[in-house]
């Protein structure tokens, strides 16, 4: 039997620990910094107008933006630090705080109604939105299920029925806000994950046409919807009215042209465009930063999703499931919802009110989809780690 080369063992023993040094994804850090700033940019932008005028302080949302990012980072640096292992214990504590908070904001004098919805409750600094936190704790609990119940998933129907009814059960308050676009975020999180966790083709597909006509008829029983859905279909019969949001979108996106009017130069900003710092920020920045400037916001995305699943996939390599699953729960969760915006801004979909993640103002949504990258960034390292100490226990081992 051979003896290994000392030399040989040592370099390998360096080039594993400088693996487990990068406990931080090169790409996922920086597809999540680019979008930070460039949304902060454009959040100052496409507000500067509207704080003006209604609070005399044109730099008013790009200073809270820019506070809710700082905080947003102190989030995600602090969930970093925590191990996989102690959410995953608390799946069924967190998916009863979920019913706790959508009931809460239910009642009368706790939750704020703003524009006929009831969805915030207040938080001194800001407004907490609970469906946003709502869509990270069910992505967690979901993760530790499809760890405690992988066999029943694969094997069996209950298997895989049960987490969607208990989805269910959180999707009842959730609509009486009402959050539609929630809703769907989290069905379609939760479909992708049980496929991604061994579901059977036929239970999956199945499931997924139940879910989809039962998110048509929800849709069509109210009369906002209805209205939402055809302005959507064809905005300029009415563009003054039930059109007026998609007709003004698409008239920034159309003035961007290839290399848009200039940083700062939007007109649709100017009190044309509703929520323009908002749900319509990328309407804005199309027109300022045109076809070049989408190209490179779908492209951060794209990065995003892939490393997100490419952690995933390490995670599932080295055995550390919760961590794959929530991996691949939380790229589909936010590459999904910039899916969505993008194509509401340029009316593909019809008009929900989700924000672009990591880019839109608004305090809640910035907080938890920061949490959300802070797990991400625990599973690669945990991850990492796992496979650092696994390689240096084979060595260890042999002759």
């Amino acid at each position: 039997m051979g003896y290994a080369d000392p030399q040989a063992s040592r370099g390998g023993d360096s080039l594993l620990k400088m693996a487990v040094q990068q406990k931080i994804d090169l790409g996922l850090a920086l597809s999540v910094t680019a979008l930070l700033g460039l949304g902060l940019v454009m959040v100052g932008s496409a507000s500067i107008g509207i704080a003006d005028r209604s609070l005399g302080d044109p730099f008013y949302f790009l200073v809270r933006q820019a506070i809710f990012i700082v905080l947003g980072v102190g989030v995600a640096v602090l969930l970093y630090h925590l191990r996989l292992s102690w959410w995953q214990a608390m799946g069924p504590v967190l998916l009863l705080c979920t019913y706790l908070l959508l009931i809460l904001v239910l009642v009368p004098g706790v939750g704020n109604t703003v524009n006929g919805s009831t969805r915030w409750i207040s938080l001194g600094l800001f407004n907490l939105q609970v469906s946003e936190v709502a869509k990270l704790l069910l992505t967690l609990y979901l993760a530790g299920y499809l760890v405690r119940h992988a066999q029943q998933v694969h094997d069996t129907f209950i298997g895989f029925a049960k987490p969607l009814l208990l989805l269910m059960v959180a999707a009842i308050p959730l609509l009486m806000q009402p959050d539609f676009g929630a809703v769907v975020v989290i069905m379609a999180i939760a479909l992708g994950m049980l496929f991604l966790g061994g579901a059977r083709l036929w239970q999956f597909f199945m499931l997924m046409g139940v879910t989809v006509v039962g998110m048509a008829w929800l849709a069509i029983q109210t009369p906002y919807r209805v209205a939402r859905l055809t302005g959507f279909m064809d905005p300029w019969t009415d563009p003054f009215n039930t059109g007026f949001q998609l007709t003004q979108s698409l008239i920034a996106i159309g003035s961007g042209s290839w290399f848009g009017v200039g940083l700062g130069g939007s007109v649709q900003k100017l009190f044309y465009l509703p929520e323009a710092h908002n749900d319509f920020l990328f309407a804005v920045l199309a027109e300022e930063l045109g076809l070049v400037g989408i190209v490179v916001v779908v492209a951060l995305y794209g990065v995003f999703l892939w490393r997100s699943f490419a952690i995933a996939q390490a995670a599932e390599r080295a055995g550390q499931l919760f961590g794959a699953y929530l991996a691949y729960g939380i790229g589909i969760w936010i590459g999904l919802q910039a899916f969505i915006n993008m194509g509401v801004n340029m009316g593909i979909l019809p008009t929900k009110g989700l924000t672009l993640p990591l880019m839109s103002y608004g305090g809640s949504s910035m907080l938890v989809t920061c949490a959300a990258v802070g797990l991400l960034a625990r599973v690669h390292r945990e991850t990492v780690e796992s496979d650092y100490f696994r390689l240096r226990h084979l060595r260890g081992s042999r002759p």
